[in-house]
Parts: C-alpha cells; structure tokens; sequence
C-alpha cells in the first residue's frame, strides 16, 4: 500500500499527488512512469509518468487527468488514503546529455511528464526553451514548476486567455526562424507530437516525442501499446516511452487508439467539462 502524502487540484480534471514510494523514488529516471492500481484485484491497471521524485522523503508526485473510471477513482482518494500497488519505474529513461539548445513542448497534460525532462536536460547544462499550451489559461497546468526549470518559458493557448494565442507549433516555428534549436522534445496529444514533427522534419532537428498508447501489463506482454517506428513494430512499455518523432507512425497509432471505446457508461461528471475529458485539442 502506497499512502497519499498530499492531494491538490491543478485545474479542472487535474489532480496532483505526492505518494510513499521510497525504491521508485530512489531510482526512478526522467522519462520513467509507474503502473498502478487504486484498489485490489478488480481495479484496472493504469500508466502514469513520475512528474517528479523526492528521495528523500521516499515520495513520487504524479499528475493525472479524470477521463474514465479508474482516473476518477483514484482522484476520489485524499491525503491518508492509500494505492493499493504501484509498479515501477518502467520504460526507458530520457537519454539525457549537453547538446546546446534544449526546446521542451508540453501539451495539455503532456507538461507533467515534461517536467522530469526540462529539469534533467538543464541540469545536464542545456539551454531549455519551454513551450506550453493549453486550450485555455484555466486548463495550463505547472508553470511555476516549468519556469524553474527551464532558462525560458513561452505559454500559448487556444483562445489567447493567457501567453500568445496559437498552438505551440506556431510557437516552435517563431523560435526556429530565429535560431535552430539542437534537440526538440515534444509530449502531449498525439496530433500535437505530429504536428511538432512536421515543423522540425524539414529543419533537419532531431526530435524526441513520448508516446502515450494504451498499456496493460507493462512489460512488452500485451501487446497493446505497440506502434510502429521506423517501418518496425516496437512496444511503447520497454523499447520507449520515447521514440524518434519523425520514424513514429503517428497515424496509425491514432487508430489504435480510436479502437478502444468504454464498454459501459462512467459518471464523472463532477470534474468533465469536455467532450474528451479535459485538456486535449478535441474541438
């Protein structure tokens, strides 16, 4: 059992919370994420990126969003309550060393797990250019956090509410013009990493993007988080999450992902205000 150290609302749909998990925190990497389940055998098995890690304390921080049953249960929980199991850390960690000029994108909810990236990359002695977006400034999620670790921060968001209005390629696109960035690490929806990957192809920048696909046991076992990259299947569990953005099979992962549709009708309405359950660019 993993107690709840701390629980806090980060936007509408968003939850944050600092859990005892003093091994995962001690050994847990940038880009590694944990599987775990709020109660016992009945409950679904769920991936989440570790935001961050105190080992000391012996406390990882996750950050979720409240889209289905299991994401809802789990933000029902308080500071106290305990997970029933967490495992991890899982996947392979961000290769991280000094390559110059660092741009970190986060999208939506995609900034929790960028937040171990931007941290690793500028303590490696990068030069970290952030760039986050949200639909609305409402939704944008763990700025103070980002902008500590990051050498600059730019916000974008749909509707102009906050930061420049636009998308964050239309941000990417004003930063290259000005000066060719060494390194492109993008996380967020899938059509967002895409799109990011479209901008950088061109420009010739290498590009990391951290694939969010459906995941069961997290081991390769399944089979249900693979994608295709580079014309080769590979398991988003064990061979990333992380993979060359412009060899991934964006498309076809979309797909996949569109095949998986609830089976039964969940009450969540108490943190839904979207079609799609929160930050994301479903419009």
């Amino acid at each position: 059992m993993n107690e709840i150290l701390m629980r806090e609302i980060l936007a509408e749909n968003v939850v944050r919370m600092r859990v005892s998990a003093p091994i995962i925190a001690k050994k847990r990497r940038a880009g590694q994420f944990i599987i775990f389940r709020t109660f016992a055998e009945k409950s679904e098995r769920i991936p989440l990126t570790i935001a961050d890690a105190d080992p000391e304390e012996g406390s990882i921080t996750l950050v979720f969003q409240v889209v289905g049953k299991s994401t809802a249960e789990l933000a029902d929980l308080k500071t106290g309550d305990s997970i029933h199991d967490l495992a991890g850390p899982l996947g392979k960690p961000t290769h991280v060393e000094k390559l110059g000029h660092v741009v970190c994108i986060g999208g939506g909810i995609g900034i929790a797990p960028l937040h171990p990236i931007a941290q690793a990359m500028k303590q490696a002695g990068n030069k970290v250019t952030s760039i986050l977006g949200a639909r609305t400034k409402e939704l944008l999620i763990m700025e103070e956090e980002l902008t500590r670790a990051s050498s600059d921060l730019v916000i974008v968001t749909d509707d102009g509410t906050y930061g420049k209005q636009g998308f964050v390629t239309n941000a990417l696109e004003e930063l290259i013009a000005k000066s060719k960035p060494d390194l492109v690490v993008a996380i967020g929806p899938a059509i967002m990493m895409k799109m990011v990957c479209k901008v950088t192809k061109p420009h010739e920048i290498s590009t990391v993007v951290s694939l969010n696909t459906i995941m069961v046991d997290g081991t390769g076992m399944c089979g249900s988080c693979r994608v295709t990259v580079d014309g080769r299947m590979r398991f988003v569990c064990v061979d990333g999450p992380e993979f060359d953005g412009h060899k991934v099979d964006f498309d076809e992962m979309m797909k996949r992902q569109a095949t998986y549709v609830p089976q039964e009708k969940v009450s969540y309405d108490k943190y839904k205000t979207h079609s799609c359950g929160g930050n994301c660019t479903c419009r």
